[in-house]
């Protein structure tokens, strides 16, 4: 089965991101987005699938769209980034793609998880 997971981390919270919504694309065409599925974080942080019902990965490009805007004001926190793009690449045979986010108010890190 093919899966985009995710996983947000607070790192000044020390603690999971719960409830932030996150929303993938793929690239039909050089800046022309499709939506692919998306979710919120569970309790955990996690989004286990954002690839909706019905989509297959396909090799090309896709890009996470992770609304912290709406998580730091959730927390009464006023954050640098509304949004964090995490644009990756799929290549053919690839079926699983696991893409963290190690979060705070004013800095992101990402990195391809397993």
């Amino acid at each position: 089965m093919s899966t985009i997971s995710t996983h947000v981390l607070d790192t000044a919270r020390g603690k999971p991101a719960a409830d932030v919504p996150v929303r993938l694309e793929r690239e039909e065409a050089p800046d022309r987005w499709k939506p692919a599925g998306g979710g919120r974080t569970d309790a955990n942080g996690r989004c286990a699938q954002l690839l909706a019902e019905g989509e297959k990965l396909t090799a090309g490009n896709y890009r996470l769209v992770f609304d912290t805007k709406t998580y730091f004001t959730a927390q009464k926190i006023e954050g640098l980034y509304p949004l964090v793009q995490v644009t990756f690449s799929v290549r053919d045979g690839d079926g699983h793609f696991h893409i963290p986010l190690l979060l705070s108010p004013n800095s992101y890190t990402t990195y391809r998880g397993s």
